[in-house]
Parts: structure tokens; sequence; C-alpha cells
């Protein structure tokens, strides 16, 4: 896929979020050093899902305690998110997956 049709902003996310395809999210992961497998992609859709919902993309806390809620407890812990998404997940999972910046996220 060519990234440079698709506009994204300073930090990596998509500046029109209609844009997104798995194959976007899968060169966006590429990019961050993320190679996408089933559980990878459970988590962002399940995020996804919840920014469909609310409108919102969870920060870290939040997401921890949804990741617990819908897909149990293999997934609820910030652990468990790291070992995926290492670094920050909730920027990481919001970026690959198409989604603004979690709210209340630093820069």
């Amino acid at each position: 896929m060519d990234l440079t049709s698709i506009a994204l902003d300073r930090d990596g996310y998509l500046k029109d979020l209609s844009q997104w395809s798995e194959a976007l999210a899968r060169e966006l992961a590429d990019r961050a050093d993320v190679t996408l497998t089933p559980d990878h992609w459970r988590v962002i859709r399940m995020v996804r899902a919840f920014h469909e919902e609310t409108g919102v993309a969870p920060a870290m806390r939040p997401l921890v305690k949804l990741a617990r809620l819908r897909l149990g407890h293999e997934f609820g812990s910030s652990i468990a998110l790291l070992r995926l998404f290492p670094g920050n997940p909730a920027k990481l999972i919001a970026r690959i997956g198409g989604l603004p910046r979690p709210t209340n996220c630093d820069v």
C-alpha cells in the first residue's frame, strides 16, 4: 500500500478516519515495528467498535478495563497490552486502528 496518498498528522494519526482499511493498518503497524497477529486484530477491532459506539478512543486505564470486559483477563492488563503494542498501547492501537489520539493522552 502506498502511504503517500494517505493524509496523516505529524504524529501519524489519520486525518480522514474514513481512509482506514486493514491493509493500511498493516502498513502503519509495519512502520511501528509491530507484526499484527490475530490477538492484535482482536484488540484493534474492539477499540474500533468502542470508538464507533462512543466517539472516543480510550486512554490506557479505560483501555485496560475495556479489554478485560470485552476480551477477558488474558487481554485485560497493561502488561498484556504492552506485549502486543509496546510503548504506549493506547496511542499505538489508535494509530494503527485509524482512530484519533486517545483522550487524555499526552503528546
